[in-house]
C-alpha cells in the first residue's frame, strides 16, 4: 500500500470506497485501486482527497505525522 492513511482516513470515519469515488468523480474500484496501490493517484486526486479530510498533502502521503500545520 503506497499511501495507508488514505485507507485509515475513511475507515476512521466510517466512508464507504463509493462516497469516495463519487467525491473524485472516478468508479469505486478505481477509488479502491488507489487504496490497494495497484495504480498511481494522480495529484489532482490527491489534494481533492486531502481537501475532504481537512489535512495537508504531507500528512496524506506519511511525510508529516501532524495532520494540519498552521
Amino acid at each position: 500500500m503506497l499511501f495507508p492513511r488514505i485507507q485509515d482516513l475513511r475507515e476512521d470515519r466510517d466512508i464507504k470506497q463509493l462516497e469516495l469515488a463519487n467525491y473524485l468523480h472516478i468508479r469505486r474500484n478505481t477509488y479502491s485501486d488507489y487504496e490497494c496501490g495497484k495504480i498511481n493517484i494522480p495529484i489532482d486526486a490527491l489534494i481533492k482527497i486531502a481537501d475532504f479530510y481537512h489535512v495537508s498533502l504531507d500528512y496524506l502521503v506519511g511525510r508529516d505525522d501532524i495532520p494540519n500545520r498552521k
